[in-house]
Order: structure tokens, then sequence, then C-alpha cells
């Protein structure tokens, strides 16, 4: 069905009509309906918000021409922020990853098996250890190192690669901050993923820190990157319950477990167009 599935999402002021619209334009241009989603903001903000799901083979006219007359006959007049997609159309992910391979296995195994609606045009990294993992699967890899000194220029090379290559950038355990002159090539398609223990456990070893202050709950968060460091919107966060009876190893081991869940429900929820930024906040239509 994915081959003629086309997504459609709206934000946009909430009033009445909104859904009657869409639906009878897609209806008088053969689309059938198979999934709808929506949520209205608190009365104050007063924002719609609407995800839906329509089949394409029955359609009376070209996929421009359709796009072009939801423009003028619908959007405009409710004033629509709108995006239309096809399925078919599978984003191009890049990812950026450091020395940890667990979030990037967990990736490249779930895309390369036909799980995650992608292609991965290329690894990047500032570490050269994960080359033989990432070429196994045929994918390029690219080693840019980053120093105190080359930080911009290391970064304008990244820039380059990625250049007309990527739709979404996935940070999967890169161990550097982006600059605001990176994230603003990528307005909320660059994902990270952290441990939940930031803030208060920062640094190197923070499951050593977190076994040392005899956490209960350990977990991971994935987010859109923002200029303000691990603070964009979120798109996900689940938790594991540990006792004193787990090691700073067993702490570890269960924390990127969940960092593996937390990152893959993200990036997946984010290829099927399930997720709407709202200021800082996301609106994540799951199943």
């Amino acid at each position: 069905m994915a081959a003629t599935t086309a997504r459609l999402l709206i934000v946009c002021p909430d009033q009445p009509g909104i859904i009657s619209a869409v639906s009878t334009f897609l209806y008088h241009h053969g689309a059938n309906i198979t999934d709808f989603d929506q949520h209205a903001s608190d009365p104050d903000a007063g924002t719609f918000f609407l995800r839906m799901e329509f089949q394409t083979p029955g359609l009376d006219c070209s996929w421009d021409t359709l796009k072009s007359n939801f423009e003028t006959r619908v959007a405009r007049q409710y004033g629509m922020d709108w995006q239309l997609t096809l399925a078919a159309d599978r984003k191009r992910m890049a990812i950026m990853v450091s020395r940890h391979d667990h979030a990037l296995l967990e990736l490249l195994w779930r895309t390369m098996g036909g799980d995650l609606p992608a292609v991965i045009p290329m690894v990047i990294s500032n570490h050269d250890d994960l080359r033989g993992e990432v070429e196994r699967f045929g994918i390029p890899y690219h080693h840019i190192p980053v120093t105190r000194d080359n930080k911009v220029e290391a970064e304008q090379q990244a820039l380059q690669l990625l250049e007309g290559q990527a739709d979404l950038v996935v940070l999967a355990r890169y161990m550097q901050i982006l600059s605001p002159d990176f994230v603003q090539h990528y307005p909320h398609r660059i994902i990270n993923i952290h441990h939940s223990f930031l803030p208060a456990f920062v640094g190197a070893n923070p499951y050593q820190q977190a076994w040392e202050r005899g956490v209960k709950l350990i977990g991971a968060t994935s987010h859109y990157v923002t200029d303000d460091l691990d603070q964009g919107p979120i798109i996900e966060q689940n938790v594991a319950r540990v006792s004193h009876r787990h090691s700073p190893a067993e702490l570890k081991a269960l924390g990127q477990e969940v960092e593996r869940g937390v990152l893959l429900r993200a990036v997946r929820w984010h290829l099927e167009d399930r997720v709407i930024v709202d200021g800082n906040k996301t609106v994540v239509f799951t199943r």
C-alpha cells in the first residue's frame, strides 16, 4: 500500500469546517482516505493539527495539480501551513556518530532490512572506529576529525558532503555540539538521542555518576536539535526501572537499550510524517 499512499499534514488556526473542506476536496479528486488523526490545542492558542493518509490510484489529476488546487481552494482559505508527500518517496537519512555503535547499528539494521522507510546516503564520524561496521552495509563512511582548532572547517566539510544528499540528519551518539550555522541548514531535520540524566549527570561517564547516586530510573530522550543544547522539541522518551543490584556496566547496557528504542521510534515517526513541531513542543500522531 505504501506505493500508493499519500500523507497530508496541516497546521492552521482552529475554526469550523476544516475537516469537511479537506475531506470534500480529496473526495472530489478521487482520493480514498484511509487514516485520519487530529489535535486541537488549548482554547487560548487555538491551533489545529491534522494528519491524514489517502490512496492515490483513483486521482483525477496529476500530483502537481492536486497540490496546486489544494493551495488555492482549501489552504489559503483556512490559513494553512501544510505538507503533502508520497510515502513511496523515501527520505534520505544521513547519520553522524562518534565511537558508540549501538544507536548506529540499530538504524543500519532497520533501514537495510526494509523496516525503516529511508535510504542512508552516508555516515559521517569524527572517529574512524566504525568504518568497517558501516561499509559492511555498502554505505559510504566519511571520517572528519574534529578538534578544538578545526571545528569550523570540519563542520563546513560535513555540510558540503550533506548538501543535496540528506533530508534528515540523525545524531546517533555524535559527541560533538553542532554550531548554530550547521543547525540552520536543517531546521527540525536533525534528530538527537541522549540519556535522560542530563543535565544532572553530565560528562564522560554519566552511568557511573548515576550508580553513585543510586538512581531508580534510567532513560533516554530523542529530540530535534536547536541552537539551545539538548533543549529542542522532544519527540520521544522512555525509562527503565533499576535498583541497587545493578552495576554501572549493567546500567549502561540497559541505558543503551532504551536509547536504541527511543531513537528508532523518533526517527520512524519523522520518516512517516507523524511529527509536527509546535514551538518548543511536538504533536506526534502515533499509531
